[in-house]
């Protein structure tokens, strides 16, 4: 789904979340390990972050290119830091350099400007990004004081996962049909998802016949619908516990 915030806003995003996951990983050193990406060290999660970024300014571009060279690259780099930064760097270049009309192409469906949809997804990716080392730094998932997540951003950040991500062949699935509530208790904003056998649905709104109801502020729900929190609450049949395996088996 296309998204409500300015182009604008999703720049300024990409970049304080550039900016805070480069100084979180310094302050933690490349080599301590991820809780939030179990398996991986501060290295690990830098050089793929990069990857990312210099993957999308590829995309903005129109050129075919190899992301796992990019990893590769960054794995070995001697000055981590410096070859994020520069990743991070070309990305918001470009980004501002390609027309809102560009002829872009973006990997989810219906997201209008292929321009503004890479802004979007960049601005998030590197934001929980960012959430990721800072757990590092922490030694554990932080919460969302800590994390200091904008309730706007966060609003937006729940909305491409829920409506773009979610509602994919490869999206969670589960024994038998469940309409869920998803409302956040500071933006007001609120979604609807239809799990079931089949491939997921969602949209916005509060369902009638909800049977499961998640609720937690913009950010409380933002971290905990990508696995970086535990502060959702949920009443009603229980499937938060489906969501994060199918989160984890699809999509982390």
């Amino acid at each position: 789904m296309p998204t409500t915030m300015a182009f604008e806003d999703h720049l300024d995003g990409l970049a304080r979340a550039s900016a805070r996951l480069r100084t979180e990983a310094e302050e933690a050193g490349v080599d301590l390990p991820v809780p939030t990406c179990p398996g991986w060290t501060v290295r690990d999660l830098l050089a793929h972050q990069g990857m990312v970024h210099r993957w999308a300014d590829s995309k903005l571009r129109g050129e075919r290119v190899d992301p796992r060279e990019f990893e590769r690259e960054g794995a070995a780099s001697d000055d981590l830091l410096g070859w994020f930064d520069a990743g991070a760097e070309q990305l918001a270049t470009t980004l501002r350099a390609t027309p809102a009309d560009a002829n872009v192409r973006f990997f989810l469906p219906d997201s209008g400007s292929g321009r503004d949809a890479w802004a979007r997804r960049q601005c998030h990716e590197t934001t929980i990004h960012a959430v990721d080392a800072l757990s590092a730094r922490l030694g554990a998932a932080p919460d969302t004081t800590v994390a200091d997540l904008d309730a706007a951003l966060a609003t937006d950040g729940i909305d491409e996962l829920l409506c773009g991500f979610l509602p994919r062949p490869d999206g969670l699935t589960v024994d038998r049909p469940h309409v869920v509530a998803i409302q956040a208790t500071d933006s007001g904003a609120a979604w609807q998802v239809h799990l079931g056998p089949h491939e997921p649905v969602a949209g916005p709104g509060l369902p009638a016949d909800a049977e499961t109801t998640w609720t937690g502020s913009a950010a409380d729900l933002y971290l905990g619908l990508w696995n970086r929190g535990d502060a959702v609450r949920e009443t009603g049949t229980p499937l938060l516990e489906a969501w994060r395996t199918g989160m984890q088996v699809n999509w982390d």
